[in-house]
């Protein structure tokens, strides 16, 4: 059926009798679309409820999740509003269409912190409407007033008389009846879930080893494939010999690919035995040659100069001449390098081809654009590609790649070949493969006044450009200068009241592949304006919270953030022997962070005991799921500040696996404490807010202990002395 074609009735009413159970869905205009004035023209069905007939409900839910809790916490906003018991739920991937659109885009992915923020009001519209159906079902049945109803407990109740109808009776009447345009979410007096620390709906599924992943994925005649890439970035096949790799027990192919040579085997081992055996010459490419000593090199010496101006504040020319007085001028430049994402599942795909098109089998963040990239390589319409997502075993932004390169790649092994194919990454692969943090320098500069504070702020900054060259160039860049807005996010926000800000970006182009990674430009942006204010206090002679209380009285969440962090961290209160603590606010995805690092030195090596953080994202709609994922974003944040670093040298990526890219281990992880500040405001983003202001609060923590300042990342390139500065 056509939704250009089919009724809303209609629709529903096949979708009724196709589940057995009740279909709802609703159509709201895009978040961007309404913004320009321009409503989708012909609104589709968006199908997110299902309720069998017996009572179970099922809600379709087209975000990933990738251990972040995206299905519990949007799972209970739906069932909170839809009046369903918790035991009653289960949740299933949505598949690609155009009606499962982000708010924030035309396309439907997982990405930006924006699963719940863009989904919740959505949602609480799709349960009310659910709820909306039921009681209408039930008013035909029982011939009463539907004002005399009400839901409860996955059930219909007649408040006079107490009769109560199931929503399983009730889902195939309800299935036939037109859609209400008015239907009203509850207010959160009324709230059952919303706010409440719910158990997450995956957990049992993870832990028996039921769950789904890219890597589980077993279809009839599976076959297995690995790449060989380009040991350089931009390098080609010149040439390869198969024939060791054909004679390998297990190996039944090798072909050339646009990202390599793939040898596809009956299992993943003869798959990867064939491989080693290939004999391949490679034709190098732009990328031959680059080194991140050079490219260090190259970015300091652009940060003295003058760069685009992305962003201004304040009266330049009196700023100016209050600097040229000023009692103190500081300068300080951070440098932070390329990271890999490295999540725990290396990347993989699986393909099959039929007579009704290709199915794609993957963990992925980018739906829409996996879909329509796989159709491309396929010679097929997107109509024919069915995306199957599975459960992530982490993405961080790894599996949202514009370029779709995992993807175009396992469609073209498996295109001709007759048979599915699952086409695995290793480690070494995954490191090796390319689309890392981009490598950054800032440089900063601030004028002091008699009582300490900025007078004027310079922020200048080195950086490729993420999304140049995709199709989020236009969308997300400045047209005038070409800067897009991911290069200098964290840093043309400055909270803190300065009279004159300025910050200019110098847009860097590598051969070297870049992509958004955890919290994105925050992270680098961050660590530098963290660091450099905390120079500011101490040149002040401050202490760091109260210098940033000062600063930041116009900003009440963060001097929220800020007081719990430091009230629940003992700041102000001495600290074990052998100890010091550091401090740092930002804010990213629409909350704003506040964390106190407690840190000591082993051996001249830092070790962090203690993380206190607090975090505004508004409604906590999962405040277990919340601190969670500020714990995650520490830790994942904490591993790039003391190790993160992806090396090149000749165009070759020196790291391979977690032995020379280390992530912190079990016995090296903090203590970590989350206060949640209470808000009714909408829910902001959670996942990647907690990542920023790690690296900083440590580097700010080390130099309380040691007197060393730490402006290179990842802090074991720093050396430390267990002595108080002077």
């Amino acid at each position: 059926m056509s939704a250009s074609t089919t009724s809303r009735r209609t629709f529903l009413k096949a979708a009724g009798a196709a589940t057995g159970g009740l279909l709802v869905g609703i159509a709201l205009p895009l978040r961007g679309r309404a913004a320009s004035g321009s409503a989708p023209a012909s609104p589709a069905v968006n199908a997110y409820v299902r309720i069998g007939t017996d009572g179970r409900v099922r809600f379709i839910v087209p975000k990933s999740e990738m251990g972040q809790g995206t299905y519990t916490g949007l799972a209970q906003i739906l069932a909170d509003e839809l009046e369903v018991d918790w035991q009653s739920v289960s949740v299933e991937a949505a598949p690609v269409a155009p009606v499962y659109n982000s708010s924030f885009a035309p396309m439907q992915f997982t990405g930006g912190s924006s699963s719940i923020s863009g989904s919740f009001e959505l949602l609480r519209k799709v349960g009310a409407t659910a709820r909306g159906l039921l009681i209408a079902a039930a008013a035909e049945e029982l011939r009463v007033p539907a004002s005399e109803l009400a839901a409860a407990h996955g059930a219909v109740v007649h408040r006079a008389s107490g009769r109560r109808l199931l929503y399983g009776a009730l889902a195939a009447r309800a299935a036939q009846l037109p859609v209400p345009a008015d239907a009203t979410p509850k207010p959160a007096a009324e709230w059952r879930l919303i706010g409440r620390s719910m158990p997450r709906l995956d957990t049992a599924a993870k832990v028996n080893g039921s769950a789904g992943f890219g890597l589980d994925v077993r279809l009839p005649q599976l076959h297995y494939a690995v790449i060989a890439r380009a040991p350089s970035f931009g390098g080609r096949v010149a040439s390869f010999d198969a024939a060791a790799a054909r004679a390998v027990p297990g190996v039944v192919a090798v072909k050339e690919v646009p990202s390599g040579v793939a040898v596809i085997a009956t299992n993943t081992w003869a798959a990867m035995r064939g491989r080693s055996a290939l004999k391949v010459d490679w034709r190098d490419g732009p990328g031959a040659a680059v080194s991140s000593e050079a490219i260090a090199a190259d970015y300091a010496r652009r940060a003295r100069t003058p760069g685009v101006l992305a962003h201004a504040t304040g009266d330049a020319a009196a700023a100016a001449a209050a600097a040229a007085g000023a009692r103190q001028r500081l300068e300080a430049d951070f440098a932070t390098p390329y990271l890999a994402h490295a999540p725990m599942e290396p990347l993989n795909c699986a393909v099959a081809f039929s007579a009704a098109g290709c199915d794609v089998y993957s963990g992925t963040q980018f739906q829409t654009v996996d879909r329509n990239a796989a159709a491309e390589v396929a010679g097929l319409p997107p109509e024919q590609v069915r995306v199957h997502t599975t459960f992530l075993g982490g993405g961080f932004g790894r599996r949202a790649n514009p370029a779709s390169d995992f993807v175009r790649e396992a469609v073209a092994v498996a295109r001709d070949f007759g048979r599915p194919v699952l086409t695995v990454w290793t480690r070494e692969d995954d490191i090796h493969g390319g689309y890392y943090r981009p490598q950054a320098h800032n440089r900063l500069t601030a004028a002091l006044g008699a009582d300490g504070f900025p007078l004027a702020w310079t922020h200048t900054q080195v950086i490729q450009s993420i999304i140049k060259g995709t199709p989020f160039e236009k969308m997300m860049s400045d047209p005038k200068t070409g800067i897009d807005a991911i290069q200098h996010e964290g840093a043309s926000e400055l909270p803190y009241a300065v009279p004159s800000l300025r910050v200019e970006v110098h847009d860097a182009v590598q051969p070297v592949p870049v992509l958004w990674w955890r919290s994105v430009g925050h992270t680098n942006t961050a660590f530098a304006v963290e660091s450099f204010i905390d120079e500011c206090a101490h040149a002040a002679g401050a202490d760091p919270v109260a210098y940033r209380t000062a600063l930041l009285a116009a900003q009440p969440r963060h001097l929220a953030v800020l007081k719990l962090a430091a009230e629940k961290a003992g700041w102000g209160t001495p600290p074990a022997p052998g100890r010091a603590r550091g401090v740092a606010v930002h804010a990213s995805f629409g909350s704003v962070v506040a964390e106190v690092a407690e840190v000591s030195l082993v051996d001249g090596r830092p070790k962090v005991h203690r993380v206190v953080a607090a975090i505004d994202c508004g409604l906590a709609v999962n405040p277990g799921q919340v601190a969670a994922q500020v714990e995650s974003a520490i830790c994942y944040g904490l591993s790039a500040a003391l190790y993160g670093e992806v090396t090149l040298a000749a165009g070759r990526v020196a790291q391979s696996n977690f032995d020379d890219y280390p992530v912190v281990r079990l016995g090296e992880m903090p203590a970590v404490e989350v206060h949640i500040v209470a808000s009714s405001a909408a829910p902001t983003g959670v996942g990647e807010p907690g990542t920023p202001p790690i690296a900083p609060a440590v580097a700010n923590a080390l130099y309380a202990l040691s007197g060393v300042r730490a402006r290179r990342l990842p802090l074991a390139h720093a050396t430390f002395a267990a002595a108080k500065p002077a």
